[in-house]
C-alpha cells in the first residue's frame, strides 16, 4: 500500500526534493497555506475530501501540496460545487493573509486556476447572474479536459467585456471571503495544524479529520 501511496503521490506532484533546502521561515509559510487548503476543504459540502497534506517539496515547483481525492466518478459539475472549489484554491492565500498580514509567490498556481474556473463559469457555463445564462466561448475545450489549451479570442462589446471582468472579480472576491470566515471561525485549528506540519511534514486526512472533530 505504500508503494501505491508513493505512486500516486509522484503522478500528482512529482518526485520528492528533501534535497531543497529551506528556510524556517519559508516552511511556516507553506506549512499555513496548505493548512489554509485543507481546513477549508474540510469545511464545505461540495468538495472532495482531504486525503493528504505535506510539506515535502516535489516536482519542479510545488514546495507542499494537500492531495484531495474523489469518492466517486464524475461526470458533472454543478454551480455550488465550482464555488467551493474556489473558495479551496484560495484557502492558501487566505491563510497567508490572515497569520502572517503579508502574501508570497506561492499562491500562483493556485490564483490561476481560480482565475480560470471563474472565467469558465462566466463565458461557457452561464453560470454569472450578472451576465444571465448565455456563453460568450465556442469550441473551447472543458477546463477539466485540457486547461493548457488558449483561449479563443472574444467577440463581444467593450461593455460585455468589463462585464465579464467584473464577474470574475467578483467570483473570486467573494471566494477569498468565505475562506477567510471559514479561517477566522478555526483559527485555533488552524495554528495546531499549521505547527504539526512542521513537526511531522506529512498528515494524512484521517488525521485532519479527527482534529476537526475533537475541536469541534
Amino acid at each position: 500500500m505504500a508503494d501505491f501511496e508513493e505512486a500516486i503521490n509522484r503522478i500528482v506532484a512529482g518526485l520528492q526534493k528533501k534535497r531543497r533546502v529551506m528556510s524556517r521561515q519559508e516552511l511556516e509559510i507553506i506549512a499555513y497555506h496548505e493548512s489554509g487548503h485543507a481546513l477549508v476543504a474540510e469545511s464545505l459540502p461540495h468538495v472532495d475530501r482531504v486525503h493528504r497534506i505535506s510539506i515535502i517539496p516535489r516536482g519542479i515547483a510545488a514546495l507542499g501540496y494537500t492531495l484531495q481525492l474523489p469518492t466517486q466518478d464524475r461526470y458533472l459539475i454543478t454551480r455550488s460545487e465550482l464555488l467551493d472549489r474556489l473558495t479551496v484554491l484560495m484557502g492558501g492565500r487566505t491563510a497567508e493573509e490572515l497569520v502572517f498580514q503579508e502574501i508570497s509567490t506561492g499562491a500562483q498556481d493556485d490564483l490561476a486556476r481560480a482565475t480560470d474556473i471563474a472565467r469558465s463559469m462566466a463565458l461557457q457555463y452561464g453560470m454569472s447572474e450578472r451576465l444571465g445564462p448565455q456563453t460568450y466561448e465556442q469550441g473551447h475545450p472543458s477546463l477539466f479536459l485540457d486547461p493548457t489549451m488558449p483561449r479563443p479570442r472574444l467577440e463581444v462589446s467593450e461593455e460585455t467585456a468589463r462585464d465579464i471582468d467584473r464577474e470574475v472579480h467578483t467570483l473570486i472576491a467573494e471566494a477569498h471571503e468565505r475562506a477567510h470566515k471559514i479561517l477566522v471561525a478555526q483559527r485555533p485549528i488552524l495554528d495546531t495544524l499549521a505547527h504539526l506540519l512542521l513537526e511531522k511534514e506529512t498528515i494524512e486526512g484521517d488525521e485532519l479529520r479527527a482534529m476537526m472533530q475533537a475541536t469541534g
